[in-house]
Parts: C-alpha cells; structure tokens; sequence
C-alpha cells in the first residue's frame, strides 16, 4: 500500500482505502490498520486476526496495510530501544505517543511515520522546535482520548502516503471540529496535510519525495505552519 514500494507501476497512487469501511454504523465492525515497522506490524497481526483471544473478540472486517519495502526499526529517544520491542502491545482503536511535543504534533502511520520522525527529530535538534509526533496505526478509529489532546495543541499536521482526496487528513479536521473542546467554543489548532497527490513516474523511495512526504518537506511544511520558514 501507499507510493513507497517495488519498481513496477504507479496505478495504485491515490486508492481510497477508507471505502473499505463504507458500512452503517450499525453494521459489522470494520477496522483499517497500517502499522509503522515490522515489529509493530507483528504485534497488529497477532492481536487483529484470532476470532477469539484472551480477553478479546475480533468481529467484522479487518485489514492490515503495509509497504513493499523496507521500512527501518522506530526506535525511542535513546536512540537504541525499539518503540514497538519488548513490552509492547498493540491496542486496536489507539493512537500512540512516539514524541511529545508542545508546538504541536505531526500524526502519521506506516512508512510515513520514520520520515516523520526524522523531521520531528531534526527540527528539535537544529531549529529548537519542541514539536510531537503520533502514530495512528488504526486508520478509521478516532481516539476521542488523544483528539482532544491535539484539538488543544497550537497545529496539527497530517502526513500520509494515502491519497490526499480521501486520505486520513480528508476526515482528520473533521474530528478535530467534533471534540469536546471544539464544541465548547475552544480555539482550535492550526491544521494541514501531507498526502499523495499526483501520478508517479517510476522508482522506490524517491516517490516520498515526489508526494511531499519526506523528511524535509514535513520540516518545511511545520515551519511554515509556525511561521518561522
């Protein structure tokens, strides 16, 4: 799934994975999840696809979505712990904390999410910018929990390898109105995306590049958004 994958065609650019999830709400239960390195997608796979598991039922529709390529091993602040390692468990519907930030946040998924943190990494390193980074694994779920956590932070940038028309930032700033802080009248925070958004022209990834969601562009979008580009 996504831009970044074998060197065969482009055909793909732009699918609308979230009609998957076209049912009522009262309908069979649906879930899109696109983890962010090998270690994690094992952990969605062994949590989403027993029917039955040890304080858990599967019900409904589930797909995992990942790269063809080689996505790198996140690793924590210190630069030597995996994120997803020992101690890790996946939790179906919730979005994850891989950098806390208090200029705001970048929310990414699959191969995205490593060229996003590059970006976060290197703008608190070389541009004193205290900005956060999330994962969304499970792509149609909102977290009302950490939405009301980004509904407050001063942006909010999407970046994804989807499509731009109907990608997580196409829904994304509509949860964002649906929060409680939103509804109260709250000021709400800066918004903007990153998605695919043109045919490609061949390659592996240096298709990132060519949709914009690359490490640099993501700095440059966030400065940008902050007003310090």
């Amino acid at each position: 799934s996504g831009v970044d994958d074998m060197s065969d065609n482009t055909c793909h650019f732009g699918l609308n994975h979230f009609f998957a999830d076209n049912g009522l709400n009262d309908g069979y239960e649906t879930r899109l999840y696109f983890p962010a390195d090998p270690l994690q997608a094992a952990k969605v796979t062994e949590r989403t696809f027993p029917l039955v598991g040890e304080g858990f039922t599967n019900q409904g529709l589930r797909f995992v979505f990942t790269t063809r390529s080689k996505t790198p091993i996140l690793l924590k602040e210190d630069g030597i712990t995996p994120v997803y390692g020992e101690g890790y468990e996946f939790v179906p519907g919730k979005d994850e904390v891989i950098r806390p930030g208090s200029a705001g946040y970048v929310v990414s998924f699959g191969d995205a999410l490593y060229r996003a943190l590059d970006a976060v990494e290197t703008l608190r390193a070389q541009e004193g910018i205290d900005i956060g980074l999330i994962n969304k694994p499970t792509l149609n779920v909102m977290d009302e929990t950490m939405m009301e956590t980004l509904a407050q932070s001063p942006l909010v940038l999407v970046s994804e390898c989807l499509g731009h028309k109907t990608g997580l930032g196409s829904k994304f700033g509509s949860w964002l109105m649906e929060t409680k802080h939103a509804q109260s009248g709250g000021l709400l925070c800066k918004f903007g995306r990153i998605a695919t958004h043109k045919e490609g022209v061949g390659g592996l990834w240096e298709q990132a590049y060519g949709q914009g969601y690359d490490s640099a562009s993501v700095q440059q979008k966030v400065k940008q958004m902050l007003g310090k580009d």
